[in-house]
Formats: structure tokens, sequence, C-alpha cells
């Protein structure tokens, strides 16, 4: 099957922002297939390095392609112990920079054997790592109603949420849901009013990819663990194609960005209490360009913060 080709979101933006030092170390958090990371190596020197990261099985075949290079390695983890790997990996050093390009990668979407796609039938999967928790299928048959329909409300932001389990419920009890078309055609039967240029299934498939890979969760744990790692001036950059995981990056940039309120006139502010982040500009999306390019580019959101000295 022929597949779209893995255009890099936001690609020039996104390494921009992380204003590669040339003897630098930096993560790429998102390996995916490796359009980020090659263009980072294309910035850096002779002594500065790339770690690249990325739980999805695949990623580790595309970066074999990239060993010769003595300044690349590559983890398959996620990116939720990004601290921890760091520490392993360089454990006199601290990082300049990170990137995380969130969501699902075009060759993901397009194999159908991976599940994650309601224009491509197959197994009802969607997890990154196949090797790693249990396949959307199963938790799918065995969720009771009322908690489907939480899950395609809260991580789907779907309207008829209650609509869509109620009948996942009954179709389960005449047979299991065990493949993407079948889902996808019991979504559209189930929702009376479709959002014009969008299958009726879209905000289904995606809240159970999130719920099923704990994405937000992955995200959380990342945001609460990196600063331990970064360098002073070092950049974080992150890409998100969600309103929830833009907002839990935004809401974690801010936080640490303000710091806590203390009384004028202090002749020393506390370390603990200097702010651990600055925001670096505004939010950067793709241009009209990018996105006629790239249609899959049209949510994405780019905010930058940097660590302070």
């Amino acid at each position: 099957m022929e597949t779209t080709p893995h255009i890099p979101v936001l690609l020039e933006a996104a390494v921009d922002a992380l204003a590669i030092r040339s003897g630098g170390k930096y993560v790429d958090g998102t390996f995916g297939r490796g359009g980020h990371s090659r263009e980072i190596l294309s910035r850096l020197g002779p002594r500065g390095a790339l770690l690249a990261m990325d739980r999805d099985p695949e990623a580790r075949k595309v970066a074999a392609e990239l060993g010769t290079d003595a300044r690349f390695a590559f983890r398959q983890e996620c990116f939720s112990h990004m601290a921890d790997v760091v520490r392993q990996h360089w454990p006199e050093s601290r990082i300049s920079g990170v990137l995380l390009d969130l969501g699902v990668s075009s060759p993901q979407l397009d194999q159908g054997s991976r599940g994650f796609s309601f224009q491509h039938d197959g197994p009802l999967d969607m997890r990154m790592d196949p090797g790693a928790g249990i396949p959307a299928s199963e938790w799918l048959n065995n969720a009771d109603e009322a908690t489907i329909a939480e899950v395609l409300f809260t991580l789907g932001e779907e309207r008829f949420s209650r609509r869509i389990a109620r009948s996942i419920v009954a179709a389960r009890r005449i047979t299991p849901i065990t493949r993407t078309g079948q889902l996808a055609d019991l979504v559209r039967r189930a929702v009376p009013r479709a959002e014009p240029g969008k299958h009726p299934a879209t905000r289904t498939f995606q809240a159970l990819r999130i719920h099923v890979n704990n994405e937000l969760g992955e995200l959380r744990a990342w945001l609460d663990t990196i600063h331990d790692v970064l360098a002073p001036g070092a950049r974080l950059v992150v890409i998100s194609f969600h309103s929830l995981e833009d907002r839990l990056v935004k809401r974690a940039f801010q936080g640490r960005s303000d710091g806590p309120r203390l009384p004028r006139g202090l002749p020393v502010i506390p370390e603990i209490a200097r702010p651990r982040l600055r925001m670096i500009g505004k939010p950067i999306r793709p241009g009209a360009t990018e996105c006629r390019r790239n249609p899959r580019a049209r949510s994405a959101v780019l905010r930058v913060a940097e660590m302070n000295a």
C-alpha cells in the first residue's frame, strides 16, 4: 500500500526555536521518522550530540539509518522517562534543548495494521508501542458505557459521546469490535450530524488513541521532570496538535515562568522563588502554504520556553 510521505510539521520554525549551539547536547523526544533529528544534526558541529527517543519500534528501524553518525544515539523509550534516560546517557552533563512533536505520524496513520486510522481497515490496536499495554479493541470491548462516553467526551471533545458509547455497547453484545473499519462504520451510523469536511469518527479515534497510549499522562510526567536535566539557557520546544495537549504545555510553561508572588523590596530573591523558565515569543502556527502542502499541520501549535540561569 502506498503511504503518504512523512512531512515534519513546522520543521524550520521548531529547529530555529532550539537556538542550536554547535557543541550542545540535544534531545528529540519524538523521533518518528527522523525529520526533525536530521535537521538538528545538520546544524550541530562535530562536538555536538543528539539523543533521539521514541516508543514506536518502527522508529528504531529508521534511526538505524543514522547510526553511522557518531553524534547520534537512539533509545526506544517513552519521552516521559526522558530525565532518567538523559542521566544514563550523559551522567555528567545537562542538555541544551529538547524538541517534542506530539501526536501521531503519517506512517502510523497510513498503515492499517497499526489500527490508528478510520480510513484504512485493520486490527483496532492504536498502541504507539505494540508490545506494551492493551490494544484499543480490548479496552473498548470491556469498558462500561459510562466510561467509554467519558473518554470520548473528555479526550475527543465528542458531543455525541453518549450516543456513540451506547451504540458500541449494543454492537459488542452481538459481536466483538475488533477492526477499525467496523468501529468507523458504527460511529458513522451513531452520529446524527457530522462536522463539515470531517469524518464522523475523527474525534472517537482521537480519544481512543490518547487514552490507550496515556498521552496526556506522558506529557504531564515529562513537564514535571524535564527541568532537572536542563542547562541554563536550554530551550524547550513543543509542537501540539490537540487543545488538551497545548493547554497542558501552555499552563506548565506559564506557571514555571511566573514564580511565586513575593513582597516588594526584598533585597535578595531566594533561589527557590526564582522562575525556572521564561516564555520565548508567541505561539507559532503553520502558514497557509504549509497547510496546503501538509493538511495534517493545520491544528499544530508550537510553544517555546527557556531555562533561566
